[in-house]
């Protein structure tokens, strides 16, 4: 019997070997000592029940110890020691019955080395060697030299191949410990990506739905508060107009939701050609800014040859666009907005440049790594967005300005990005 956990191993094969062999030899002993005491009596009756006690005795251990094994069930040292005990017992009489039955003692040897602590399991092999050596000197031939260095020979091999054995499974349990640790490990790791997987998706959402819909919900706040006053006042013509705008950015808004969704479906960037969405983004500005009274120029200028970028790259490039345009509008009051894309050998820069009031880039620097945290009302994310769209993509992002000398926003990103992605 064995105790431990089933090890699937490949040195598990080996152990495996080992005790089919015990078991062979157990029953190829027990038929030979049979055969003899038939031979020798000419009858199996009386010594017929000491083996059939031994047989069942035997069988019934190795089963219960293969189930247990396999269930990976130790199996309890009290039982362990009785089989045991209750084996040897019954060879013990084997033995009285017929000397040839001795021979079983090469199997007991490993058995013992094997189940009880090694002091114990030296000392049971000095017993049963002395039993053997005893029954086989009380034969026909007597004590006789060969009688004496057969067992002892045999004694010696058993505990080396009892001891191997042991080295064996302690090693193939230690390989599966470790095996069972690096499971965990990965399980571990796995789930960290998992984890880290959704953390970034959630800033990413983060990110573009400040960039699109926080911005077109703030200008609806403002032309909708402007129309009120337009009201009150007694201006329906400009009212109109504001509302007209405020319906414009709604549907534009809702446009931009449902590209979100479509991508959050499809697992996808949005795949806007990122000129035209330049493009469409100045003249968006211009608009919002004029039916906000104010008189905002915006242009974009397009430097080198333009080619095709990934999808990953164009949207961090136009969504640096929109939250800087809409950090213009709402705050810069300037009269111009200039958006600078530059295609250049191995990168790609985008500057948004306006001639506004500026402000002081140390309480909100982006260009090295402490980004000013974003407000409780999500006002103040933008530049922390945008520089966390050019780091995933191995880029950075600058802010340069000064009170009263404008603001200039610098997005820099190696390319090519995304092979094969949509167009620019």
């Amino acid at each position: 019997m064995e105790t431990g956990p089933r090890m699937p191993l490949t040195g598990a094969r080996v152990l495996s070997g080992l005790r089919m062999s015990l078991h062979l030899a157990v029953a190829l002993l027990l038929a030979v000592g049979t055969a003899r005491m038939y031979v020798d009596e000419g009858s199996l009756w009386p010594g017929l029940a000491p083996v059939g006690l031994f047989v069942l005795l035997y069988a019934a251990g190795t089963v219960t110890e293969g189930r247990m094994r396999r269930t990976d069930t130790p199996v309890p040292a009290a039982a362990r020691l009785g089989w045991l005990f209750a084996v040897t017992a019954v060879w013990g009489l084997l033995v009285l019955h017929h000397p040839d039955f001795a021979w079983l003692a090469f199997p007991l040897f490993f058995l013992h080395i094997h189940l009880l602590p090694l002091i114990w399991g030296l000392t049971a092999v000095v017993a049963i060697t002395a039993v053997v050596v005893f029954a086989l000197g009380h034969g026909a031939d007597g004590l006789q030299v060969a009688t004496v260095l057969g067992p002892s020979i045999g004694a010696v091999c058993a505990v080396v191949m009892a001891l191997a054995y042991r080295t064996l499974r302690s090693e193939n349990r230690a390989q599966q410990e470790a095996l069972d640790e690096l499971r965990r490990t990965r399980e571990d790791l796995a789930r960290t990506q998992r984890e880290a997987g959704a953390l970034a998706e959630r800033e990413r959402m983060a990110r573009d739905i400040h960039d699109t819909l926080a911005q077109g919900f703030s200008s609806i706040v403002l032309m909708t508060r402007a129309a009120e006053s337009d009201l009150v006042s007694g201006d329906s013509e400009a009212a109109s107009e504001r509302l007209d705008t405020v319906r414009r950015t709604a549907g534009e808004n809702l446009d931009q939701a449902r590209r979100l969704v479509r991508a959050l479906q499809s697992e996808a960037a949005e795949d806007e050609p990122l000129l035209h969405g330049l493009r469409e983004l100045c003249t968006r500005t211009e608009r919002r800014a004029a039916a906000e009274g104010a008189r905002l120029s915006v242009r974009l200028d397009v430097q080198g040859s333009p080619r095709v970028l990934g999808a990953s790259a164009s949207l961090a490039l136009l969504r640096a666009a929109q939250s800087s345009l809409a950090n213009v509008t709402q705050h810069a009051r300037a009269g111009t907005a200039v958006i600078t894309l530059s295609f250049l050998d191995d990168e790609v820069t985008l500057d948004v440049f306006d001639d506004g009031v500026g402000f002081d880039p140390h309480s909100a620097r982006v260009a090295d790594s402490a980004p000013v945290p974003a407000a409780e009302d999500g006002s103040g994310f933008g530049l922390q967005a945008l520089a966390q769209r050019a780091e995933a993509l191995g880029g950075t992002a600058e802010v340069e300005s000064a009170p009263g000398e404008g603001t200039v926003v610098a997005l820099r990103l190696p390319t090519p990005v995304d092979e094969g992605a949509p167009h620019v």
